[in-house]
């Protein structure tokens, strides 16, 4: 099977295991940061912290000529996967109720539209 493209090492092959996935591993991390605030009741600043990991994770693709294990498919599929998921993560955390930092009319009208 077919490696993807810039799905190889990002960093020599004689470094440690965890510098040659250093792409990976920041995007992780970063999740794994929102999910313990989540946890702790900073759910907002969580849950935004884990849409913009997945915007770093395509700004990474998109820059880095390899990016290790962070590369799953092709570059175009990697870049519209991670930012329509991130950007679609940072917009809820963003309208997360009680007092919203961002409201969209049209969806508020949506949701009363569907549930009443």
């Amino acid at each position: 099977i077919a490696r993807p493209e810039g799905g190889g090492r990002a960093a020599a092959g004689d470094a440690p295991a965890p510098a040659r996935q250093w792409p990976m591993l920041l995007v992780l991390s970063l999740v794994g940061l929102g999910l313990i605030l989540t946890a702790f009741d900073v759910t907002r600043v969580g849950t935004l912290l884990v849409g913009v990991a997945l915007l770093v994770g395509a700004g990474l693709r998109w820059w880095l000529p390899s990016v290790g294990m962070l590369a799953v498919r092709s570059r175009f599929t990697d870049l519209v996967t991670y930012t329509v998921l991130g950007v679609v993560i940072v917009v809820l955390a963003l309208m997360q109720q009680p007092n919203p930092w961002l409201e969209l009319p049209f969806l508020d009208r949506t949701l009363h539209f569907t549930v009443d």
